[in-house]
C-alpha cells in the first residue's frame, strides 16, 4: 500500500539548469547546442542545452565524446559561484511557501507542502504558481512533480520535463501529478532502470529473471528477489515498487562529508606537485567546513591515475579538525604512501564523520590560538576575497573554490 494518504510531496527540478544561467547572460545562443562543463580536453559534460540533447549529448559525458556527437555546439567553462547564487535565491522562493525544503543539488529539491494549503491552495496549485514565481523573478523554467510520496514526486517531475530536439526543447505538461490511489497505475509500466538503486549490475539480474517493468518486480516473490540481490537492496526496491516511501522531507539535513577534487589538464608525476595540490584542496575544505560549523575526524584523499586506476586511502583522527593546516597534514600524510610516477590525473581531498563545530582536535603542543588565527583569516577573507591571505605553501596561487573545475579542467 502507498505510505501516504494525500499528495502532498513536490519535487521541483530546475530545467537544463547551467545552461539556462547561461543563457539568460549569453541570450545570443538562445535556440542553438550549447554544453557547459569542463570544456578541456579532459572536462566532464555537467549540462546540456536541449538542442545539444537531440545529439546524444548528455551529463557526465566526457567533453571529447561530446564535440565528436554535436561539433557545432558552443562549449562554456562551468561557472559553478554563480550558478550556486542563482540556486540561492530560487530555493529562498521555495522556502516562501513552506519551510519543509530539503534541496538534492543546486537545481533541484523535494517540498512539503501539506501545512501550506490552507495559504496557497492544493497541492497541485501551489506547483503551477511555483513555476510561474521561477520563471518570474529568475527567468528559468522548472518542471514539478506532486505525489503521496518522495520516490514518486521524482519520477512525476521527470514525466513533466521537456524533451530534446533539434530545434529546441518540446515543453511537457510542466506539471504532473500523482493522485492518491494513482500510484501503482502510474509506476508499474515504468521500466525498472526508473527504480532508485537500479544500476547496471542490478539491470543485468533483473534481465536474467524476466524482469522488464516496475510492475514484474511487484508481482515477484519479495523472498526471490531478496535472494538475487540481497536483503538491503532486494528489499528496498520491492518495497518502491509497491509505492512504499515512508520518508520525509528533511530540512535540516546535513552533508555527511565535504570534499573537492580535481582533473588535471595534465597528468602529474611528482609528489611535491601533488603534496602542494592537497594544501590547497585541504584548505578549501576546511573552509567550507568553517562555513557550516562542522568539524570532521576521518580525511580521505582520491587519486586516479592516468589509466583511469583509482585508489582512495582513509586516516581517522583522534578528534574532529576543520582548519586547511589540520587537514593537508592529513592528507599529505596519506599521499606519502602513493607513488605517483605513473601519473596521476585527477586528486581529491573529503572529510567525513562530520559533527558539530567545537569537538576540535587540538594538535600536540597547541594551545588553541590557532584557533584565533583561523577566524582571524576567515574575517580578512569574508571583507577582502578568498585571494586575500592564502597559506604559505600555495603563495602567489589563488586558492581553491568551491565547485572550482568540478566538471574538469576547462578550455584555458
Amino acid at each position: 500500500m502507498p505510505a501516504t494518504a494525500t499528495a502532498h510531496f513536490l519535487h521541483v527540478d530546475m530545467d537544463a539548469f547551467f545552461v539556462s544561467c547561461e543563457l539568460l547572460r549569453r541570450p545570443e545562443l538562445r535556440g542553438k547546442p550549447v554544453v557547459v562543463g569542463g570544456a578541456g580536453a579532459r572536462g566532464v559534460v555537467a549540462a546540456a542545452s536541449y538542442e545539444a540533447r537531440a545529439y546524444g549529448v548528455f551529463s557526465a559525458m566526457p567533453a571529447t565524446r561530446a564535440r565528436q556527437l554535436c561539433p557545432h555546439a558552443t562549449f562554456l567553462d562551468g561557472d559553478h559561484r554563480h550558478y550556486a547564487e542563482v540556486s540561492v535565491r530560487v530555493m529562498q522562493l521555495f522556502r516562501d511557501v513552506t519551510p519543509l525544503v530539503e534541496p538534492l543539488s543546486l537545481d533541484e529539491a523535494f517540498l512539503d507542502v501539506a501545512g501550506a494549503v490552507r495559504l496557497f491552495g492544493e497541492p497541485p496549485a501551489i506547483a503551477h504558481a511555483l513555476r510561474d514565481r521561477v520563471l518570474e523573478q529568475e527567468g528559468l523554467t522548472c518542471s514539478v512533480g506532486v505525489a503521496p510520496s518522495k520516490f514518486l514526486a521524482k519520477l512525476a517531475s521527470e514525466a513533466a520535463k521537456p524533451k530534446a530536439s533539434p530545434q529546441g526543447p518540446v515543453f511537457g505538461p510542466g506539471v504532473v501529478v500523482i493522485p492518491p490511489g494513482g500510484e501503482l497505475a502510474f509506476l508499474h509500466p515504468l521500466p525498472v532502470r526508473a527504480l532508485w538503486g537500479v544500476g547496471p549490475a542490478t539491470q543485468k539480474v533483473f534481465d536474467r529473471l524476466g524482469i522488464r517493468t516496475v510492475g514484474d518486480i511487484a508481482a515477484f516473490d519479495e523472498r526471490a528477489l531478496v535472494a538475487a540481490l540481497g536483503q538491503a537492496n532486494g528489499r528496498h526496491l520491492f518495497r518502491l515498487a509497491n509505492a512504499i516511501d515512508p520518508r520525509g522531507v528533511d530540512p535540516d539535513l546535513q552533508a555527511k562529508s565535504i570534499s573537492h577534487e580535481e582533473t588535471f589538464a595534465r597528468d602529474h608525476t611528482s609528489l611535491a606537485t601533488l603534496r602542494v595540490e592537497a594544501v590547497r584542496m585541504a584548505d578549501a575544505v576546511a573552509t567550507r567546513l568553517r562555513a557550516l560549523g562542522r568539524a570532521g575526524r576521518t580525511v580521505t584523499i582520491k587519486v586516479r591515475f592516468h589509466d583511469f586506476r583509482t585508489i582512495t586511502r582513509s586516516t581517522t583522527l583522534p578528534g574532529g579538525v576543520d582548519t586547511g593546516t589540520d587537514v593537508a597534514r592529513a592528507a599529505k600524510a596519506l599521499l606519502d604512501q602513493i607513488d605517483p610516477s605513473a601519473g596521476v590525473r585527477l586528486l581529491g581531498v573529503a572529510v567525513s564523520g562530520l559533527d558539530d563545530h567545537g569537538a576540535v582536535q587540538l594538535s600536540f603542543g597547541e594551545d588553541g590560538r590557532w584557533a584565533g588565527a583561523t577566524a582571524a583569516v576567515d574575517a580578512i577573507r569574508d571583507r577582502f576575497g578568498d585571494a586575500a591571505i592564502v597559506p604559505a605553501a600555495i603563495a602567489g596561487r589563488a586558492p581553491k573554490r568551491r565547485g572550482e573545475q568540478q566538471w574538469g579542467p576547462d578550455a584555458s
